[in-house]
């Protein structure tokens, strides 16, 4: 199974860009003919994003982010790089999926998946609004493109059954 996981809040702004990102890859007729594609907007849902990666083979994860770059840049980041450990408190709302990342692992072992890409997209702004900044719609269109292009690279789950 690969899975397609869009982070962020669609009140915020640019922060809505993994939700974009899923939204335009709804509409890949190629990627919804595959049964072995699942595609999830998480909001801003860390333990969906932990739940719904157990047992898929392949995980993509689509967020913003703030780090002073210009606006519309693409990081591409193994998901190793980037899942952290939460710290302790009293709201579930603080877990994200840099937490998920981690407790996974830890939780799902070998049902967790070692194949894990996270594009982060550079936004201009995070305050409440709805729509994308120009650049940043520009960039989704970018992340999914080359996020069905890896995908059309993998075999299905049919050809794989079929070699295995």
């Amino acid at each position: 199974m690969i899975t397609v996981i869009g982070c962020g809040n669609a009140n915020r702004s640019d922060d809505a860009v993994g939700i974009e990102v899923v939204r335009l890859l709804n509409g890949r007729n190629d990627l919804r003919s595959r049964t072995d594609v699942r595609l999830l907007d998480a909001g801003t849902d860390g333990m969906a994003v932990m739940f719904a990666a157990r047992g898929c083979k392949t995980l993509f994860v689509i967020d913003s982010c703030q780090t002073g770059a210009e606006p519309g840049a693409i990081f591409k980041i193994p998901g190793s790089e980037v899942e952290s450990e939460k710290q302790p408190s009293l709201n579930l709302h603080d877990f994200r999926w840099d937490h998920a990342l981690y407790a996974g692992r830890k939780m799902y072992g070998d049902a967790f998946p070692t194949d894990v890409t996270v594009y982060l997209i550079e936004a201009r702004s995070c305050d409440f609004g709805i729509g994308l900044s120009r650049e940043i719609e520009t960039a989704s269109k970018a992340v999914a493109e080359s996020i069905e292009v890896s995908i059309a690279s993998m075999p299905t789950s049919s050809s794989r059954s079929a070699e295995g």
